[in-house]
Order: C-alpha cells, then sequence, then structure tokens
C-alpha cells in the first residue's frame, strides 16, 4: 500500500466565511494547516505518495506541499534551522490532479484513476483529523489487516445512540472491540434514531483495491445526482468481503467550525512547545 487519495477540491460551504479565500484543509489547527495533519497520518502508516484530488482556486495546498526556495535560503542564511527542517519536512511524494467539476466523492477518487494505475490505495478525507492514542496509528492497522485478509477495509467509530441520525452507520452484526474488523453488511444512511443496524459510523478513512476504479467509472450517479463512493462500495460487496475497522483513536470533524475548536484544543494541551501556556489559558478563561 503505497498511494493515498486526498479529495480536497470541496467549496468547504459548512467553514464559510473563513473558506471563501481560504481553502478549509488550510485553515490552521494550533501552528499547523489541517491538511498537514493528514498527510502526516499517511506518511506515519508507510504511504509513500500523497495524491492530491484539487481544483483552480487551491492553489495554495498545492504551494504548501512545494519547496520554496527563497524562503528556504533565508532561514538558512539567518541560521533558523529549526524552522527550516520544520518546513521541509512536509513535503512528502505528492501529485495534484483536478476535479473539474463538483460531481462527489466517488467522482473525486476516480480523477486519481491515472495515478493509481493497478495498485490499491487509501482515501482519507482532510475533513477528519485523527488523533491516535497508540502507534502503529489506526490506519496502519487498517493496511496490515487490508493485506491479511484481502478485504476492504472502512474506518468506524462509536457513537452515542442519539447522533446516529447524523451520519453513515454500518450494518454488521456486532461491534468488533477497538483496533479490530468486522465483516461489513452495508452502509445505511443517517438512520432515524432507534432503527440504526449499529452505533458505529463511518470515520472517512477507507482502504480499496484497484478494481473500485472500474466500479466508479461505470454507476449511475447516486444522491444528489454525484457519483457516491459508498454505492461503488456496496456493488464492490457483492463480489467480494468489505469489512469495518473499529478505530483506537479520537476524530475532529474539522469540516465543521465547533469539530474544528475541539481539534484545537485537543492539540494545543499535547502542543510540545505551547502545551503548557495553553492549559493555563484554558484555566484563566473558566468560568
Amino acid at each position: 500500500m503505497r498511494k493515498v487519495i486526498l479529495p480536497v477540491a470541496g467549496l468547504g460551504t459548512r467553514f464559510l466565511p473563513a473558506s471563501k479565500s481560504i481553502p478549509k484543509e488550510m485553515v490552521t489547527v494550533v501552528d499547523h494547516p489541517a491538511i498537514e495533519y493528514v498527510v502526516k497520518e499517511a506518511v506515519a502508516a508507510g504511504i509513500e505518495q500523497i495524491i492530491l484530488v484539487t481544483h483552480s482556486s487551491k492553489a495554495s495546498i498545492e504551494n504548501y506541499f512545494d519547496r520554496n526556495f527563497e524562503l528556504e535560503t533565508t532561514l538558512e542564511n539567518k541560521n533558523k534551522l529549526d524552522l527550516l527542517k520544520e518546513i521541509t519536512e512536509i513535503l512528502p511524494p505528492h501529485v495534484s490532479v483536478r476535479q473539474p467539476q463538483p460531481l462527489g466523492l466517488g467522482h473525486a477518487v476516480l480523477c486519481a484513476k491515472a495515478v493509481i494505475g493497478e495498485d490499491d490505495f487509501a482515501v482519507l478525507l482532510p475533513d477528519v483529523l485523527v488523533k491516535d492514542s497508540d502507534t502503529p496509528n489506526d490506519l496502519s492497522l487498517m493496511i496490515q489487516r487490508f493485506d491479511k485478509a484481502q478485504a476492504s477495509q472502512i474506518m468506524v467509530e462509536a457513537l452515542p445512540e442519539y447522533l446516529v441520525d447524523q451520519y453513515g452507520i454500518v450494518d454488521v452484526k456486532h461491534s468488533p472491540n477497538e483496533g479490530e474488523s468486522i465483516v461489513m453488511q452495508g452502509i445505511v444512511e443517517k438512520p432515524a434514531i432507534g432503527t440504526a443496524p449499529s452505533n458505529l459510523s463511518v470515520v472517512g478513512r477507507y482502504v480499496l483495491p484497484a478494481k473500485i476504479m472500474q466500479l466508479l467509472e461505470n454507476i449511475p450517479k447516486g444522491v444528489g445526482n454525484e457519483i457516491q463512493l459508498t454505492d461503488a462500495i456496496a456493488m464492490l460487496q457483492e463480489t467480494e468481503t468489505v469489512e469495518a475497522y473499529r478505530m483506537k483513536g479520537q476524530t475532529f470533524d474539522c469540516g465543521s467550525k465547533i469539530g474544528y475548536l475541539k481539534a484545537v484544543l485537543h492539540n494545543g494541551v499535547d502542543h510540545p512547545k505551547l502545551g503548557e501556556d495553553f492549559k493555563t489559558l484554558i484555566k484563566e478563561l473558566e468560568l
């Protein structure tokens, strides 16, 4: 598993007005843009190539993961080597492809078909930050399980019952332990409370076989008149096993404003340089 697709072409309407001129993926969580956390998650899992599926308005994302020789030279000349090291460590091998129209997540994944080729791959939704509690991280464990079982992996997390009507919920026979996978029967989108097949919601992390690209090319448009990745996964289930992997870490939905603030809070208190001062600030603000 060497490649990961990061769909970043969305307009970020949930994050307006900030996302009117700044890609929501570039809004900083403490001192790094949100997308960098997702890229680091992939690199920590052994991914070697990042594929950004982007849009013409998202040039700042591509620039962030490119070299800036003028800045690097300035930092080197001023002997600011710690900063130089920090900005050069955010440059994993990557490719950018354009999604010319907003035709859904499945379409965004399909836009990377030429780069994926015959390789299996992961999909990480940059709206969601995953804070892992252990090493190897959850994505690593999903990839290991994919290699062992030859079964696609869909990351899920347990939700309180009163929230199941807000998410895609997987249909499984029973809830697996954290860090384990179970065969998945399907996904129910936003089921009414009391009717959900489980309390496990899809997180936004997928490990998929190359053949799903063929399914995406041929499935009809689904909800919203868009090409849906979940429809292709459902079609894949007709011939292959798909498993739900229950994560051990914690998620933050940075596509929403409150989820973003939670991410700032949690990453702020754990920051190696700012953490103690941040905790002091929180105590000062307690009412």
